[in-house]
């Protein structure tokens, strides 16, 4: 057999291999031998198309895109190349780009109705987006939402028999007790999420873009990743590691909503927590505290079905004030997704960010957002489609300029709930364990002591939540592609 022959078999056996790995959710594994397939044949169309298709999985849609694209450069009129290509658009919330995908799957597949009527809801979407665009009020002329809600105005009905606020104050008890309904899967009235909403807008509002942390000695402090409205796993945090509180306080890191279907009593008890006592919950905005995220992955849908429309307008307005990073002690530096594609960024250029917009495409404020480490030196493209990919030397260059000893930051899913990378200067801790219900990894926390500042972490695995399945409220034209 020649060597063309043998590569081609062998190429195949992977490709088998990695299929399997795929199926049993083991989506970096699968990428991995897809990438060994493509190395012995590189002029398959199929193996990149499947790699594209686990790179989704993983939320690294700018590689989704660039494998699609390779599929197609090696097989014009391969259908699935185009698809898969329209799918990554689509979680990016590029919908002109998907138009532009799924049409062509429709001239290759003209028969195939699944292929018309993933069109038609492509079509439909960028109908919207064209409308919602055309009726849009220029950012300088918006009004605030939070200026026309009078929460008190707002009667309670004698038979609601939920948690309340009595006064001004939020008190303990009465975040245990909406705690407790919440774990029946009863609501909080709208007047007292309000309340909640609008107080807490007020103190992050207060806040600079970088707020920094003392903790004084002998005491220590959390940090968690990302949430994504898993209410149930968060509740196990506090149950491991106690309440927030003065003596007990937390840094939630981002990504509190989207995906996961409880992201509103997630939200109202992270904020409910910092009306309570400021000083005992600390929150970094993550690139999930977005109107385009939240149309798309299902905080929107959730907000609209659990409460109104004003709510969704209003939580917008409140991600918008959310800090961009922390520092805490002068020595760790949190941030949601990861530093910069330029060299010699101090904190005070971070603390000078103008954060209340919604994410630009580009720049530091981005960058904070999307960012992710890669293991090689030197800046990269990002695998997200967004931000960049920056190497230990670019966080050992970042720690010296500003005097810091590590960066702690989240946005990805760890098999452990956190990984060690850049020769120990960086941690990723991410919160959500069996994250959308698949993915089997476990969830982490980070317990810093003062004065030593040594990170100590904590895994943990996913607990039982009710029967509703993770992006529940997603966008129904995301959910038709999952």
């Amino acid at each position: 057999m020649d060597s063309g022959s043998s590569n081609s078999s062998r190429a195949e056996e992977l490709k088998v291999l990695a299929n399997e790995a795929f199926k049993a959710h083991k989506y970096n594994q699968a990428i991995d031998l897809y990438s060994q397939a493509i190395d012995l044949n590189s002029q398959n169309a199929v193996y990149f198309a499947n790699r594209a298709f686990a790179h989704t999985k993983l939320e690294e849609y700018g590689s989704a895109i660039q494998d699609a694209t390779n599929a197609i450069d090696v097989d014009s009129k391969y259908s699935k190349g185009y698809y898969r290509r329209g799918v990554a658009y689509l979680a990016m919330g590029k919908f002109k780009e998907a138009l532009k995908d799924f049409q062509q799957v429709k001239r290759l597949c003209p028969n195939d109705p699944d292929a018309a009527k993933k069109l038609r809801e492509c079509e439909k979407a960028v109908m919207k987006l064209k409308f919602e665009e055309a009726i849009s009020v220029p950012e300088a002329e918006r009004r605030s939402v939070a200026d026309s809600i009078d929460y008190r105005s707002i009667e309670v009905e004698p038979q609601y028999s939920g948690a309340r606020i009595e006064g001004d104050a939020v008190t303990l008890d009465f975040v245990k007790k909406m705690i407790e309904d919440f774990k029946k899967e009863k609501c909080l009235h709208k007047r007292y999420a309000f309340q909640i909403v609008l107080q807490t807008r007020e103190l992050l509002r207060a806040l600079p873009s970088l707020v920094d942390i003392s903790v004084p000695d002998g005491k220590h402090f959390t940090i968690c990743g990302d949430v994504h409205g898993q209410f149930y796993d968060l509740l196990n945090i506090f149950e491991l590691n106690g309440l927030p509180s003065e003596d007990n306080p937390y840094l939630f890191n981002g990504d509190f909503v989207d995906r996961g279907s409880f992201s509103l009593e997630v939200i109202l008890t992270l904020f409910a927590f910092k009306c309570m006592c400021p000083s005992a919950m600390y929150l970094t905005r993550g690139n999930h505290e977005s109107k385009s995220m939240n149309k798309i992955y299902g905080f929107e849908g959730e907000v609209k079905s659990k409460l109104n429309e004003t709510f969704v307008e209003l939580f917008a307005e409140v991600f918008c004030c959310l800090p961009l990073a922390h520092v805490i002690n002068n020595k760790v530096f949190v941030v949601h997704g990861g530093l910069f594609s330029v060299d010699g960024v101090k904190l005070s250029d971070i603390k000078a960010i103008d954060r209340f917009c919604e994410p630009p495409e580009e720049g530091l404020m981005c960058e904070t957002l999307w960012s992710d480490p890669q293991p090689f030196p030197g800046r990269g493209p990002s695998k997200r489609g967004v931000g960049l990919s920056f190497g230990p030397d670019v966080t050992k260059k970042f720690l010296q300029d500003n005097n810091l000893d590590l960066v702690v930051r989240s946005h990805e899913v760890k098999d452990e709930g956190y990984e060690i990378d850049h020769d120990g200067k960086l941690i990723t801790v991410f919160s959500a364990p069996n994250y959308c219900d698949q993915m089997g990894n476990k969830g982490a926390f980070i317990r810093f002591k003062s004065p030593e500042m040594k990170p100590n972490i904590t895994s943990f695995s996913a607990v039982p939540h009710p029967n509703v399945m993770p992006m529940a409220y997603a966008n129904n034209f995301l959910k038709m592609f999952s």
